[in-house]
């Protein structure tokens, strides 16, 4: 995630840092100068020029649909979870125990685990709606077009399943026609 992405958030909560998930420290720096001594200068990079261009356009991440903001405002992504507080930024650094770097090391492949299920589950559920959604309106089409979806045997056996037809009047009509026009 870049700064594009996040501005909003980083306004709204004053964030202490960001940085690029996929590469530290890669990407166009972006310099933050505050006046107030207890937050000071931060540097934030952009991912790619896609993000420092709508940064410079002044566009609302809120908006833009690939935006982190956006699917976390909208609920396409998780923005709650137990397993994000593992991640925030610690004021005091921690003295360094070996027992303890080495259950970190083997607790962050299960933190990592639980978080791909739950993100998969907020997945899933987010999309069950629309396949609710969609098989309404496969059983509204199926109804308005039964028609066309009964079984020509069906339709030979039972003939209260077919339209009634029409009888010939063609004969008649043309007769009437070759009358001559009373005046």
């Amino acid at each position: 995630m870049c700064l594009f992405q996040l501005f909003p958030i980083l306004l709204a909560q004053f964030l202490p840092f960001h940085f690029n998930e996929k590469e530290f420290n890669h990407g166009l720096p972006f310099y933050l100068f505050r006046k107030k001594k207890d937050r000071g200068n931060q540097i934030f990079h952009f991912c790619r020029s896609k993000c420092h261009k709508n940064f410079k356009m002044k566009r609302n991440p809120r908006k833009v649909k690939w935006t982190k903001a956006y699917r976390r405002l909208h609920g396409k992504d998780m923005t709650q979870d137990s397993t994000f507080e593992f991640e925030r930024k610690r004021n005091r650094p921690e003295r360094y125990d070996r027992n303890l770097a080495e259950n970190t090391l083997k607790a962050i492949k299960k933190i990592d685990k639980i978080r791909s299920d739950r993100a998969s589950y907020h997945i899933e559920n987010r999309l069950k709606t629309g396949k609710v959604q969609r098989q309404k309106e496969a059983r509204k089409q199926l109804e308005l077009g039964i028609h066309l979806v009964k079984a020509p045997l069906a339709l030979a056996q039972d003939s209260s399943l077919c339209l009634p037809k029409i009888k010939d009047n063609v004969s008649q009509a043309q007769t009437e026609e070759n009358q001559p026009m009373e005046e």
